[in-house]
């Protein structure tokens, strides 16, 4: 099975990204939406990388249309949006599909590493989050209702490992 390292995406600003950089950081990808019942989660990403950040924990979000168009701005307006409204300095990405033929190389990993209820592959909906370890294998996954703050034990060994 792949590394997550050896996957690379496209920042907002349209800067090809080679994941190989956050080799031996522990990552959180999400897959995120900014007119969700569930876009405050922003605030709690941004908290959980304020307080790990300098030990080596990197939040990744990737903004998604695929659920009933809940990311429909442009990736600029995406960028701007998290950051007036939650604050983000987290590194964002350019939109991305989750699910379907055109899903992303990355979340098809990282949905075959980590699948949810029932061994099912698909993302049921935003702000699913995916926890990495250093060395780029999927630790763990957690569903879109699962608050952030709730994954900080799980980061804390993580990091400690």
């Amino acid at each position: 099975m792949a590394s997550i390292h050896d996957f690379q995406a496209t920042a907002l600003d349209g800067t090809p990204i080679d994941l190989a950089q956050y080799a031996g950081k522990v990552l959180l990808i999400v897959n995120t939406a900014s007119a969700c019942g569930f876009t405050p989660q922003y605030r709690g990403l941004e908290a959980l990388y304020q307080q790990f950040q300098q030990q080596g924990l990197v939040v990744l979000g990737f903004p998604c249309n695929q659920f009933r168009q809940q990311e429909p701005g442009s990736n600029a307006e995406i960028g701007a949006f998290c950051a007036k409204n939650f604050g983000v300095t987290f590194p964002l990405f350019a939109k991305i599909e989750v699910n379907g033929p055109h899903t992303h190389p990355l979340f098809a990993q990282l949905k075959q590493a980590a699948p949810g209820i029932l061994g099912t592959q698909s993302i049921k909906w935003n702000f699913t989050k995916f926890l990495v370890r250093k060395d780029g294998s999927v630790f763990r996954r957690y569903a879109t209702a699962s608050k952030p703050a709730t994954l900080t034990d799980d980061i804390a060994r993580l990091l400690q490992a």
